[in-house]
């Protein structure tokens, strides 16, 4: 594996997708360029307020603060929906241990009602777990939930144009209520873990995934060359990636590219908060069909026989969070597991 010099990913204003229509059609051109090679870019413009973002950073680190006592109240393995804390070491990348700490929510809701021919993933709707000690998170958290969705939907808006689409083309399978999983995380040292893998490398699995990054360095791009492009925090931006319900509905003409994180040096931490906005988990995803000469730089869907891609939306997503909390997976879903998931989990 080669190791690139560090070229830098490009940097977009969505505001000019607002702008005037010069501004719009030389943004809609970037912006296609940037899905068909490698889909990651830095966003700034991007209209969210920067003392929310700062209370926001703020308050994940007071979260991590807390006694290990009480963030383990709201312990993930304590929610059947895959919601709560998680100690570092406990979430798992194709099979290997992540080591960072975060809390995991999604859309608030009320769980679905099971029954017999309930499918399997209405059971990740539900309510998430908060801390006690730390009241003002829900609010703070929620509020964010809101505006980084909003942000992940004109974005959606944007890359549909740029696909020769209208706007609205993907609203079919996001409304009335899209997926909105958030996660604050915290990377420990490489002296207080076991590898340097702060998270392995993986696709992510929605329409696109709004990261803010603290101050310290580690994400990481992998090209269709191999090559690895560091991703490290530019003050005022979001990094922007896609995911593979973009590379399912364009056949391969947006990429879904691999990244990871690389643990801080000992005695750094490093903070970010990551939102994944996806589909319904009702809706099948769609081919779109591109205009021709999109259509001719189409490279079909990526195989991994290790994580294969469904078109069900709700499939792929009980899949991903089964295999990467095996814990919670074996302690409230073991009727959804093999005898070897179930021997891995114990």
């Amino acid at each position: 594996m080669t190791i690139a010099p560090s070229p830098a990913l490009p940097i977009l204003e969505l505001s000019r997708f607002y702008g005037t229509s010069e501004d719009r059609r030389a943004f809609i051109a970037e912006l296609r360029g940037v899905l068909h090679e490698h889909g990651f870019f830095y966003l700034q413009n991007h209209g969210v307020d920067p003392n929310l973002i700062g209370d926001v950073m703020a308050t994940a680190k007071r979260f991590f603060a807390l006694p290990l006592e009480e963030k383990l109240k709201i312990e993930m393995v304590k929610s059947p929906h895959f919601r709560g804390y998680n100690r570092a070491g406990q979430e798992r990348t194709r099979g290997e241990q992540d080591w960072r700490e975060q809390l995991d929510i999604n859309t608030e809701s009320t769980p679905f009602e099971i029954g017999p021919d309930t499918p399997a993933w209405r059971r990740l709707q539900g309510p998430n777990q908060w801390p006690e000690a730390l009241p003002e998170l829900k609010p703070l958290l929620l509020a964010y939930q809101a505006e980084v969705t909003r942000i992940g939907i004109d974005i959606l808006k944007a890359i549909a144009v740029a696909l020769g689409q209208s706007e609205n083309v993907f609203a079919e399978i996001y409304q009335p209520q899209p997926s909105q999983l958030l996660k604050i995380i915290r990377y420990p040292g490489r002296d207080a873990t076991e590898t340097d893998q702060g998270v392995g490398a993986h696709k992510d699995g929605g329409f696109v995934t709004v990261l803010l990054q603290d101050t310290v360095p580690g994400l990481r791009v992998r090209t269709q060359d191999d090559l690895w492009i560091d991703a490290p925090p530019v003050p005022g931006t979001f990094v922007i990636n896609t995911g593979e319900l973009l590379e399912l509905a364009t056949n391969g003409f947006v990429r879904a590219d691999v990244h990871d994180v690389i643990a801080p040096p000992a005695g750094v931490e490093r903070f970010s908060v990551a939102f994944f906005l996806g589909s319904r988990p009702d809706a099948p995803i769609p081919v779109i069909e591109l205009p021709d000469d999109l259509k001719l730089a189409e490279r079909g869907i990526s195989v991994d026989p290790l994580n294969p891609i469904f078109r069900e939306v709700g499939v792929n997503q009980l899949k991903s969070r089964l295999r990467s909390h095996p814990d919670v997976a074996l302690a409230h879903h073991a009727d959804l597991l093999s005898p070897e998931q179930i021997t891995a989990g114990k």
